[in-house]
């Protein structure tokens, strides 16, 4: 039963993950496994994580933007979650990241 999809709704910007659309708000409704989900918190905090190093970065003021790998860290993993969530979303959500623009030409859209 473990690979049984469940409904499960999105928040992006605070990185949580509910079976509950009216427990918070959220962003995007997709269809997961549980092991689709575990995935998707991992890079929920690897985000979070990367986010503090960031902040801690952020008051070198020698270090430019650009030449910054933990904001690369961050955008490649943020790229990974809308992967996902492209993956996995309803046709809305997969309406919404494309019209973001946000996943690089490369990426294979199933």
């Amino acid at each position: 039963m473990e690979n049984q999809k469940k409904t499960y709704y999105v928040a992006v910007s605070t990185g949580e993950i509910s079976q509950s659309s009216t427990d918070s708000p959220w962003n995007f409704k997709i269809e997961a496994t549980d092991e689709e989900i575990t995935q998707l918190r991992e890079l929920f905090e690897q985000n979070y994580s990367t986010d503090w190093q960031n902040f801690f970065r952020a008051h070198v003021p020698y270090v430019q933007y650009h030449y910054d790998r933990e904001n690369d860290a961050y955008d490649n993993t943020t790229q990974a979650v809308y992967g996902m969530i492209y993956q996995l979303g309803d046709q809305e959500a997969k309406n919404h990241i494309d019209t973001m623009g946000i996943l690089k030409s490369g990426w294979t859209k199933n």
